[in-house]
């Protein structure tokens, strides 16, 4: 019961994200740090903090069994992420990162809401293809850092602790009233829709 009322409490306070800009300007701090500012960022960066702990949240909500099955999307999203970040790296500049990560926002809130069950590997695209314009917009910020690196080891670690932490609330809520979690859902979503709002 007391489990219950803290995984509440976490819901609730998921929707109600800060409504930031987004922190991808080219001055993050974290581009010439190391490990520390890497983990530490995608906990302060409330569009990266939201879309990863939405993606656990909607791989436990959607899953017939525990298991491998719940893992098609944290794995993807982690991988296509440091994909991302590598040609950023390389100096890759491509148009509507910043869109297309606030859409990321608003689709995993609206999965979560839904606990749309499709395939992994559906599932494994459906929120690769997202995780790659986060690493690209970290990868541009790196490029020329001799920490990037490190950074990007720290973004990885913080992005698993992420997704393991949305997969674990999800799996302890799947049998929990169908309404907290969509309210979950709806709060990230709506967050998504105010960065797209805001990038006008």
């Amino acid at each position: 019961m007391r489990m219950t009322h803290v995984l509440k409490r976490l819901l609730i306070a998921a929707t109600a994200l800060p409504l930031a800009a987004m922190a991808h300007n080219g001055l993050d701090s974290h581009a010439h740090a190391g490990f520390l500012l890497g983990f530490i960022h995608p906990l302060t960066g409330a569009d990266h903090l939201a879309v990863m702990l939405a993606v656990g949240l909607w791989s436990a909500l959607a899953a017939r069994r525990a298991g491998p099955d719940m893992l098609w999307g944290p794995l993807a999203f982690a991988g296509m992420l440091l994909l991302g970040a590598v040609l950023g790296l390389q100096g890759l500049q491509i148009p509507a990162v910043e869109p297309m990560i606030a859409a990321s926002v608003l689709v995993t809130g609206l999965l979560v809401i839904t606990r749309w069950r499709i395939a992994g590997i559906a599932a494994a695209l459906l929120v690769g293809v997202f995780a790659v314009f986060h690493g690209l917009a970290h990868g541009v910020e790196l490029a020329g850092s001799p920490q990037a690196a490190a950074s990007l080891a720290g973004m990885l670690a913080a992005t698993a602790l992420l997704h393991a932490t949305g997969l674990g609330l999800g799996w302890a809520l799947r049998n929990a009233n169908v309404w907290l979690t969509r309210l979950a859902g709806a709060g990230v979503s709506a967050f998504g829709a105010t960065l797209l709002t805001q990038l006008n």
